[in-house]
Formats: C-alpha cells, structure tokens, sequence
C-alpha cells in the first residue's frame, strides 16, 4: 500500500498534461454546460459591490450595474452599466424613495431582461433602505425568475446610525424581493459594528461591500474553479432554489484545531444571528493551503452536521488557495432560518407598516 500512495505523491507533484489541447468537441461540450451566472448590483451600494467584485477578479461571471444616479454610475467599474428612469429621474437619483427606484425599473424592464437573458443564476447585490436598489431589486428578481434562473438576493440591512425611515424602507424593501427570489441571504450592518465596533461609518460601509462581495464570489467559485471537492450548479439550486431568507457566517483559523477552529467561528459569527439548528438547508465552503488535507476538509463538515437538523440538507465544496497556507477558512450559508432581526418566508407585511412606507409595489 505505502508503494501506491508514494507513485500517486509523485504524481501529483508532476506536470499534468494537456489533454484538452486537440480536443475541440470536448471543449465545446463544456461551452455548452458552462453555467451562465450574473451578479446585478442596484443602487448605490449595490454598484459599489459591483466595483468592488471588479477589483478583485471573480472567475465565471458577468457584473452588471443598474442605478438612476448617473453620476454615480459613470464611476462604476462593470463589464455592463444600465442607467434607469432617465425620463422618471433625469439621471439625478431616486432621492431615497423606494417608489422612484421601482418606477425607474419598470421605465427600463426591457434592458433589465436583456440583462438577465439565458442566465442560470442571477446575484442581485443591494444595499436596502435607499431608493434605487429597494424599488429596483424586486423588479430585477422578477424578470431572473421568469428567465427560469435561479435568483438570490444577496443584501445588507441597514446600519442604526442611518435612521429610522431607512430601516422601514430596508424591512418593505426585504419583504417584496422574497417574494420573488428564491433566496435572500441578509447581511445587519450592526452586526459588522460588533466585529469592527470603533470603525468610522464610511469605513464600515467597506466592510459591508466586502462581505457581499466575498458571498457571491464564494458561492460562484464554487461552481466556476476546480476544487479539491467540487459542486456544480445543480447542486447549488438544490439548497439555493426556494431557500427563503438566508444568512452567512465566515471564520478562519489557523491554530492546531483549524478545521473545527473555523467552522465554530463561523457558526458564532455576529453575522450569523440565528440557530442553525432549525435551518433548512446549508453551503459550506471550505478553503485552505495547499496544506490542507481532506480529513481537515471533511472535519468542517462534520463540525456542522453536529449542529444542524438531521433532515437538513447540506453540500459542500473545498478549495486550495495557494495564500492560505496552514490556515482555513470556512463559509457557511444556512437557508430558511428565522431571526428576530427578519421576517419569516411569506409573513405577509402588516397594513400599519405598508401605510407608514407608503410603497406600492406590482404583484
């Protein structure tokens, strides 16, 4: 046995050839599978994700963003910008005013939908409790579903500091695109403030693009890059398709215990303010050194079978990055979970707080 495991060490440390070189029907094939994946920021936060995506190099995906501020959207780095309800709002904004943004979309549904054509999975980016990305992100999800994508929503609620009538307009905002997304993994600004609580606020609106930036990448290089465990797409809509509200929690460690280290993090993170116990469904991403071996790699995962429902459904996927030497990071997304910071799938808003947005969103 030693003999076979030293010829597959030497192996692996050789070269592996080319075998796609002469092979064009197999790569063609592979053109034809390869998953067709969008990520549509809304708004201004939702563009700045969008940027920030850009900078940073996401494998296997188109960045697209929509705002009605002009301004705002001639600095933005994309490889696709729609400007929306020029006649509605002259490129100056929707002036914080939800109605604005959603009037300004369907003023542009059809360059959304082009947007959105033969896409397999659409990330709609949005900061909530602004104008543009709170009108706008239903409509965006609406016309991704009816393109048969698979539609998640990846927003922030907003920070305290922010106001009131923010924060109403963020829970309506939040309301309207479960209803037509799949799902919606949120991210509390507050909960950052316990992570990085002396951090002035522009600083902590970084924080926040980051961390949605790092969910859709995860998540789309789950399915785009080769790992040391690979999920495809279908695997992906299996947790992801009808999930509900979703949250996300990240650790890293590189202690002895790293791979249980991690997860616990994880599990414990501000950000995941909920029991996982009771969640439906989970994705965890498990990315390590070239060090990392797969008891490590499998030890994650049953680090989170121990916490969660033993009907839950659960896929994963592990990486190696070259720069996460004798360190791990683990990604966990727990979908259907209820938290006292978010409504439940299909509560029905209530009639005081529809008449205090004063929003009247399409069904």
């Amino acid at each position: 046995m030693r003999s076979i495991v030293e010829e597959a060490l030497t192996r692996v440390r050789e070269d592996s050839p080319d075998i796609s070189k002469n092979n064009e029907d197999l790569d063609q094939i592979l053109k034809e599978l390869r998953t067709e994946i969008a990520v549509i920021g809304c708004g201004g936060s939702g563009s700045n994700t969008i940027t920030r995506m850009k900078e940073e190099g996401i494998h296997g995906a188109r960045l697209v963003a929509i705002n009605t501020d002009a301004q705002h959207l001639s600095r933005t780095i994309a490889d696709h910008r729609i400007l929306i309800g020029r006649q509605r709002t002259r490129g100056l904004g929707a002036g914080s005013i939800p109605q604005i943004g959603e009037e300004a979309a369907l003023e542009n549904e059809e360059d959304i939908k082009r947007a959105v054509s033969g896409c397999d999975m659409v990330f709609i980016t949005v900061g909530l409790g602004g104008g543009t990305g709170t009108g706008a992100a239903p409509i965006v999800a609406k016309s991704a579903r009816e393109e048969g994508a698979l539609t998640i929503g990846v927003v922030t609620l907003p920070f305290t500091a922010e106001g009131v009538i923010r924060m109403e307009n963020a829970e309506a905002g939040l309301e309207r695109l479960r209803d037509v997304a799949d799902t919606v993994i949120v991210v509390p600004n507050d909960r950052l403030l316990e992570v990085v609580p002396k951090l002035p606020l522009y600083a902590a609106f970084k924080v926040a693009d980051e961390v949605l930036m790092r969910a859709v990448k995860g998540i789309t290089e789950l399915i785009t890059l080769p790992g040391l465990v690979n999920l495809d797409f279908a695997d992906v809509r299996t947790v992801m398709e009808r999930g509900g509200v979703a949250m996300i929690g990240v650790g890293e460690s590189e202690s002895e215990e790293k791979a249980a280290d991690s997860v616990k993090k994880a599990i414990r993170s501000p950000l995941l303010d909920v029991d996982i116990s009771g969640a439906t469904a989970a994705l965890v991403n498990v990315i390590g050194g070239p060090d990392m071996t797969m008891e490590e790699a499998e030890g994650v995962l049953q680090e989170v079978y121990n916490r969660i429902a033993p009907d839950a459904r659960i896929i994963w996927g592990a990486q190696v990055d070259p720069n996460m030497q004798n360190k791990m990071r683990t990604m966990l997304v727990v979908t259907g979970v209820r938290s006292p910071q978010i409504y439940g799938r299909n509560e029905k808003i209530t009639p005081k707080v529809q008449k205090q947005f004063e929003i009247d969103f399409l069904k």
